[in-house]
């Protein structure tokens, strides 16, 4: 999966197309992501010892990874690719532009 925790994703199809926002969660084993502020859904929560108040919260659900785009700072929502520098590291790059990510 070439989303990680922390990138700002583009969504591109469901009901919150076009909206941008940051990973919070990447979960990898289920080709999964929860975005900031998208796929929100009303959960009911009761009152546990740790939350005192109950009621109706917005919970932000996961995202198949298929539906999002990494936005790059130069040209927009893109592919990833890789390439290796020249100490051998693997660096993660923008499909369109070239510019490291």
């Amino acid at each position: 999966m070439r989303i990680r925790k922390g990138d700002r994703v583009q969504v591109l199809q469901g009901k919150d197309r076009g909206k941008v926002g940051e990973v919070m969660r990447a979960m990898p084993a289920e080709g999964r992501v929860i975005v900031e502020g998208i796929n929100i859904a009303k959960r009911h929560q009761r009152p546990t010892r740790q939350t005192m108040q109950g009621g109706i919260i917005d919970k932000d659900m996961p995202v198949h990874v298929s539906s999002v785009a990494v936005v790059c700072s130069q040209c927009g929502p893109t592919r990833v690719g890789y390439r290796y520098d020249d100490q051998g590291r693997k660096l993660r790059v923008c499909k369109k532009c070239g510019g490291e990510l």
